[in-house]
């Protein structure tokens, strides 16, 4: 895959005009990430506008319920024309199975959309993880263990901090597919995000998509913003 393929820029926007108008302003771009708020305030319409402009969207809503409502959501998710959906792994092994049936029947004659899972959100530390009750693991052990669980079941990649990648690629292959937030470039600040790398080395430790928003899209010159985090995600793969 080319760069721009792999570095997703989040679109998280209370409005799809706004949303529209950095799309627009990042002419080298072409894969994006519509979240939970985009969805929703644009009923929907943000995934059909970004594929009638010829962009890939991963459309990160989290599905996390029991298996026949996830099965329904992801049928739904696929005839959206998404070309990434996610669950959540601590849904369990029946609802990721569920999920995986459901893509593959609404995908019938039409390209199959990756299916990935959630393992622990990139905002949350080993503190909290041993609050939401993995009191024996740190945040990465319980990662690994949930991609192990995903892996297992058949799904095409998990998300993940850019810190679990090398354990993960030791354990799973380079065919399973790692999806990382938590990207900050050296220059920008961290937010509420807690374990964090660089593009450089998110992408040095494998990565094959790293997801950044704020950076770009909070940027002065989001196009320039774009752009920087390009090369550092080439000097990462230097030499690789």
């Amino acid at each position: 895959m080319r760069m721009n393929e792999r570095l997703i820029v989040a679109l998280d926007y209370p409005v799809w005009p706004d949303a529209a108008k950095l799309v627009g302003s990042l002419p080298d771009a072409s894969h994006f990430k519509v979240g939970l708020e985009l969805y929703l305030a644009s009923r929907g319409e943000a995934v059909r506008e970004l594929k009638s402009m010829g962009k890939r969207v991963f459309l990160d809503l989290k599905f996390h319920d029991i298996p026949q409502t996830v099965a329904g959501a992801v049928g739904q998710a696929v005839l959206s024309g998404a070309d990434m959906i996610n669950v959540h792994a601590s849904g369990g092994p029946a609802m990721m199975k569920a999920a995986l049936a459901a893509r593959d029947r609404a995908s019938e004659g039409m390209a199959k959309p990756l299916l990935i899972a959630v393992t622990v959100l990139t905002s949350l530390d080993d503190t909290d993880i041993k609050l939401v009750g993995f009191a024996d693991a740190t945040a990465s052990d319980a990662a690994v263990r949930l991609a192990e669980l995903s892996k297992g079941c058949g799904m095409d990649g998990v998300v993940c901090s850019p810190h679990e990648i090398r354990p993960m690629r030791q354990r799973f292959g380079k065919d399973f597919k790692l999806v990382c937030p938590g990207v900050r470039p050296s220059w920008s600040e961290k937010g509420d995000q807690k374990r964090v790398f660089t593009p450089s080395d998110a992408m040095g430790e494998g990565a094959d998509y790293i997801v950044v928003g704020r950076p770009i899209t909070r940027a002065e010159d989001p196009l320039a913003a774009y752009r920087s985090i390009i090369r550092e995600m080439e000097a990462g793969t230097d030499g690789r």
